[in-house]
């Protein structure tokens, strides 16, 4: 069986993790969809799509490795195309075929749902704590984000200068 599973991931944060640690234990293959791919450079987008792709692909590992399984994976950037009603052909037409989508998202639930597809809830993780907003307010006020993504993604988001980035781009100064 292959899961669907889409997010903005910006940054992709334990709470995902969470989600696809479990879903990795039921499925055969997981595509993971990069939503907003297009968008980058702004407070609530602030990574690219290709540093999405990294930092999901390393986070996976650990799981693949913590797990001992060698599932494939695909992850795969989605532009937006400003249609609900055209989004999920949208989607199905960019990634490999699916049995099941995973989300807690209402409106992707409600899409996927009328389209027919099988749609299944995750639970939440600590979801006040693992939200991309409150991440990137924390990176931004130089409080303790690190703890709220994996070391991997950590790293990546060390790596780029991911932080003073989002600080030019929301024209603080620290």
């Amino acid at each position: 069986m292959r899961a669907f599973f889409v997010g903005r991931f910006q940054p992709y944060h334990l709470g995902h993790h969470e989600v696809v640690r479990n879903v990795l234990k039921k499925v055969d293959e997981l595509i993971i969809g990069i939503g907003s791919a297009q968008e980058s450079h702004s407070f609530e987008n602030p990574f690219t799509a290709g540093e999405r792709v990294l930092m999901i692909d390393r986070a996976v590992e650990e799981i693949k490795r913590e797990l001992g399984v060698d599932k494939k994976v695909y992850i795969i950037p989605l532009e937006d195309i400003y249609r609900n009603s055209l989004w999920v052909a949208h989607v199905c037409s960019m990634v490999p075929p699916f049995d099941v989508v995973y989300t807690n998202n209402p409106l992707v639930y409600r899409l996927f749902k009328e389209a027919g597809f099988n749609v299944m809830h995750t639970k939440m993780y600590n979801r006040n704590e693992y939200h991309g907003t409150e991440i990137r307010r924390k990176m931004l006020e130089g409080e303790d984000w690190e703890k709220y993504v994996p070391k991997s993604v950590a790293e990546i988001i060390k790596e780029i200068n991911g932080i003073e980035r989002l600080r030019d781009i929301s024209g603080r100064d620290f």
